[in-house]
């Protein structure tokens, strides 16, 4: 697991002391890990991680729902192929 993502997953458990881990597939919005009151901070969070800027306007619900989700979109390394 990338650093940044195990930053996100131990910030929500932080919040849920509850759990002693996240399952990749687990929802975190149905299984109110993440709900209204935290997701600014959530995505501030994101941010900073990934280094990614984070426009609310076109984020897509299906790209944080699961830290399977956010690992795919904000922690994989993009790499180009060259022919």
């Amino acid at each position: 697991m990338a650093d940044g993502l195990q930053t996100v997953k131990n910030w929500i458990l932080e919040r849920h002391p509850e759990r002693d881990d996240i399952a990749p597939d687990l929802d975190l919005i149905e299984n109110r890990l993440i709900d209204s009151l935290s997701f600014v901070e959530f995505v501030f969070l994101l941010e900073q991680e990934s280094g990614t800027a984070i426009q609310m306007e076109t984020l897509e619900v299906e790209s944080i729902r699961t830290l399977g989700a956010i690992g795919r979109h904000f922690f994989t390394t993009r790499v180009e192929v060259q022919a």
